[in-house]
């Protein structure tokens, strides 16, 4: 099992910035890919950003550009630096690990965390 703790929401005006982290322990080792999701009130799950165990960044169409996913040399820890946030960005922002995930939707995550609220203010 892998657990996931996610840091680092808040509240910000928009255009401001923000940096979570999730932090991850157990069996780390199964972790190819981490990843960010979010969720807001009466929408689905979307696909924010991961990051497998060789460097390569996948990116949601409406972060491009504002979002950076990063990992810790140990893998153990990945982060996501938001920039130029909008009202739009507001939303639950999940941290999710697993091997068999397919980059750019939300399927195959096997690990979630608790998630992070992320509020934007305009």
């Amino acid at each position: 099992q892998v657990q996931l703790v996610e840091s680092g929401g808040g509240l910000v005006q928009a255009g401001g910035s923000l940096r979570l982290s999730c932090a991850a322990s157990g069996r780390t080792y199964s972790m190819y890919y981490m990843g960010w999701f979010r969720q807001a009130p009466g929408k689905e799950r979307e696909f924010v950003s991961a990051i497998d165990w060789t460097g390569n960044t996948y990116y949601g169409e409406s972060v491009k550009g504002r979002f950076t996913i990063s990992r810790e040399n140990d893998k153990t820890t990945a982060y996501l630096q938001m920039i130029s946030l909008k009202p739009e960005d507001t939303a639950v922002y999940y941290c999710a690990a697993g091997r068999t995930y397919v980059p750019g939707t939300t399927t195959g995550m096997s690990y979630w965390g608790k998630g992070t609220l992320v509020t934007v203010s305009s």
